[in-house]
């Protein structure tokens, strides 16, 4: 049997960034287990390929939500990557720190070394921004760049957003993340910048860094308390490696606590109706799901041209040329052009609803096809939804996929939430600003005005935004699933770093707290290796 110090399950955002820095000083061996392959496809590096990606098996794990009767039992998609990178590489690579009331909400619930003083550091250590202030990071392995494409309609709706009495932000992850501007992307010079190129591809090269693609985990092992590695299944053949120090779980919050059940730790009741043997009893393994959900307003538009067109027949020739000549043009765009951040109500101190304004409306949004004439979106989603869910197994096979239920739209608070947030943008559209642009409201359509019409077309027509968290959470409290320094309670040589440990949902995007999770988590590691540890 092989020995490693380290064994990371997962090969996706967490796992890159592990990979590099337990490796960094050479000290400890590191084998890093990836289910997927290679990041070889041509549409990774083009910001707008992530359309190309999103339904591709080979890139996405393609689960779904179970049909729930909250959302007129309707399944959902919830991708996830699959491959070195793993959602790093599909994602639409818009990146948002969150509001520092975020993490303090976090130390205050219990997960102590957690607050925005503690976790800045770690931001700022991942980024390079240099756009922004002093407070961001000027030489992390992560390029950060704001969307360089300018469009009429674009700057219309940020003078409309000005007239209903918004702010304008120029760097939403600085001081202030109330406003309007244009969105942050994980991109260098027009092209995405993915974990694999920031972190795993300049530690490749270390002896002590092992990478095995096509190794699907299965179960780590457990013997008298302590976990001792892991087996996996590769070619068709059934392996089992050692971990002298510890497993670290960081294969993101829907298939960590997948392997975890399979592996027999869970709560006992379900492990034991799907005849696994109970190795270590914990309930609340794979509870505690938190995700975004969202709806899109469309509107026809005119005057002016919008994605739908530029992105059909030969104008699509036309564009990749000018990318590939300059990396410039509507293929350095991904899922967010211009940015809001707003309150719902006066009287909050912060943002509670997030907006992605693109000139582009989908004629099928869960498979990104665009409309054929002209048209522009605004995605609305609730910065910090109440509703919990949760994430468990049906059944012993490894290599089926997990029950997901999200139970979106549950609490009285997500539900008034979005419905403010689309009340708003309608409002905003409204304005005389894109008054000259605006052909008609095409959905929900103007026959939707009452909160209940409101909510009826958001049970209807709402999808997740791809933010899982929460599923093996962090905290002191006794219902948590792992320790302020990741560890699993009750099982040493076993730690989560990943989405899965987030005590509570992040203002905005997820990935750049993910990464900020990891790069902390590798500090933790080492720390607790000892003395010597860098």
């Amino acid at each position: 049997m092989e020995h490693f110090d380290y064994v990371i399950v997962g090969g996706g955002t967490a796992a890159c960034i592990l990979a590099n820095r337990l490796t960094a000083d050479g000290r400890y061996t590191v084998l890093m287990l990836e289910a997927g392959g290679e990041p070889r496809s041509m549409w990774i590096n083009i910001p707008a390929g992530f359309t190309k990606l999103l339904n591709d098996p080979l890139y996405n794990w393609r689960f779904q939500t179970e049909p729930e009767a909250y959302l007129n039992d309707r399944a959902i998609s919830v991708p996830r990557g699959k491959g070195l990178g793993g959602s790093n590489l599909i994602n639409g690579m818009i990146y948002v720190i969150g509001q520092p009331q975020d993490f303090d909400r976090w130390a205050a619930a219990g997960a102590s070394g957690w607050s925005a003083q503690d976790v800045a550091p770690y931001f700022k250590k991942l980024e390079t921004c240099l756009e922004g202030g002093s407070q961001r990071g000027k030489s992390g392995p992560m390029h950060i760049a704001k969307v360089s494409e300018r469009f009429p309609i674009a700057e219309a709706m940020l003078r409309a957003a000005v007239q209903d009495g918004q702010p304008l932000t120029d760097d939403y992850n600085g001081e202030q993340q109330d406003g309007f501007g244009y969105y942050q992307a994980t991109q260098k010079g027009g092209q995405r910048w993915s974990v694999v190129d920031g972190y795993l591809n300049p530690a490749r090269q270390r002896k002590n860094l092992t990478v095995r693609t096509g190794a699907h985990v299965l179960k780590v092992n457990v013997e008298a308390g302590r976990c001792t590695g892991v087996r996996y299944r590769q070619h068709g053949l059934d392996v089992s490696v050692a971990a002298h120090r510890e497993v670290i779980m960081a294969a993101g919050a829907v298939q960590t606590p997948q392997v975890l059940e399979l592996s027999g730790i869970g709560n006992p009741e379900l492990l034991q109706s799907l005849g696994i043997p109970v190795v270590h009893a914990a309930k609340r393994v794979g509870e505690n799901y938190i995700d975004h959900y969202a709806t899109r307003l469309n509107w026809r538009v005119k005057n002016t041209q919008t994605l739908n067109e530029l992105a059909q027949g030969w104008r699509v020739g036309l564009a990749a040329i000018q990318y590939f000549a300059r990396r410039t043009g509507i293929l350095t765009l991904g899922t967010g052009l211009v940015h809001g951040f707003v309150k719902t109500r006066a009287e909050l101190a912060t943002p509670d609803v997030q907006y992605f304004f693109v000139h582009a409306s989908y004629a099928n949004a869960a498979v990104r096809k665009l409309d054929k004439t002209p048209g522009m979106t605004i995605g609305v989603a609730g910065l910090r939804p109440t509703s919990q869910g949760s994430i468990h197994i049906r059944s012993a096979d490894p290599l089926a996929g997990p029950s997901i239920r999200p139970n979106f739209l549950t609490t009285p608070e997500d539900r008034q939430t979005l419905v403010d947030g689309m009340k708003i943008a309608r409002r905003i559209v409204g304005q005389a600003a894109l008054a000259s642009y605006v052909d008609f409201e095409m959905s929900p359509g103007s026959k939707v005005q009452s909160d209940e019409q409101w909510l009826d077309f958001a049970r209807e027509n709402g999808q997740t935004i791809y933010h899982p968290t929460g599923s093996c959470r962090m905290g002191s409290d006794a219902d948590a699933v792992v320790d302020c320094r990741l560890r699993f309670k009750g099982l040493a040589g076993l730690r989560v770093v990943d989405a899965s440990v987030i005590p509570s949902m992040v203002s905005g995007n997820v990935h750049a707290a993910v990464m900020m999770i990891a790069e902390r988590g590798a500090d933790l590691i080492l720390q607790d290796a000892g003395p010597n540890a860098s």
